[in-house]
């Protein structure tokens, strides 16, 4: 079957001893960066074949992974960091496999998404973008239709745009609190809270992807 595993979002102890396992019975392991794999797999000291397996040229994989799969080979699909199809690639994949009647087994593990909201203090009732786009008119759509749920709201964005969107978040999100989460687990591992009206332009570049959590909405009960 097709195992999903989670792994490490930054410090490499962060991996389960069953998801070790299973990497090392797997014939194959899909990733998307063989060098970022490798470095996982070689503390470890997991053998498993290799195959790259990215947003690009996921689609071409299919057919290969499939006969693979049905010839009843074990293969393990990993991404760079943290639990894979989750704003990695990987649904093209599971859903052929879904097609096909062949066995899904996730390995829980590390997520970006669940330590985030964890460490915020906010409600964990909370709803999960993603990624955000590239143009500044789809971010702007994005933020106008999230800042209508009364829940907490989480982003994943790249440290370039982070300048860029903050006169949309205290445009959209004023009144309510925020955590940038940098760099988790790792020896650079950073939060910044501050509250969305407070918000400046950051003077330099925060390194590393960003996860992002905004607090719920506050209600007013006179209304």
């Amino acid at each position: 079957g097709l195992y999903l595993v989670s792994t490490p979002i930054g410090n490499l102890k962060d991996i389960t001893l069953r998801a070790i396992e299973t990497l090392k019975r797997s014939s194959h392991i899909l990733c998307e960066d063989t060098r970022v794999s490798r470095n996982l797999l070689d503390r470890y000291e997991i053998k498993s074949q290799l195959i790259s397996n990215h947003k690009f040229n996921e689609a071409k994989n299919l057919n290969k992974i499939i006969d693979l799969l049905r010839s009843g080979e074990t293969i393990s699909l990993i991404s760079d960091a943290g639990t894979p199809s989750i704003s990695d690639p990987g649904a093209i994949l599971i859903n052929e496999c879904v097609r096909n009647d062949i066995k899904i087994i996730p390995i829980p593990g590390p997520s970006a998404v669940a330590v985030a909201v964890s460490m915020s203090g906010f409600s964990e009732k909370f709803i999960f973008y993603g990624f955000l786009p590239e143009k500044k008119q789809a971010i702007m759509n994005v933020f106008k239709k999230a800042s209508k749920f009364e829940e907490s709201c989480v982003f994943f964005i790249s440290p370039k745009k982070v300048n860029k969107i903050i006169p949309e978040l205290k445009k959209n999100f004023s009144g309510r609190r925020i955590v940038f989460c940098r760099e988790i687990s790792k020896i650079y591992e950073e939060f910044i809270r501050k509250n969305v009206d407070d918000l400046e332009i950051f003077n330099k570049e925060l390194k590393g992807e960003l996860t992002i959590v905004i607090s719920e909405k506050k209600i007013d009960k006179n209304h």
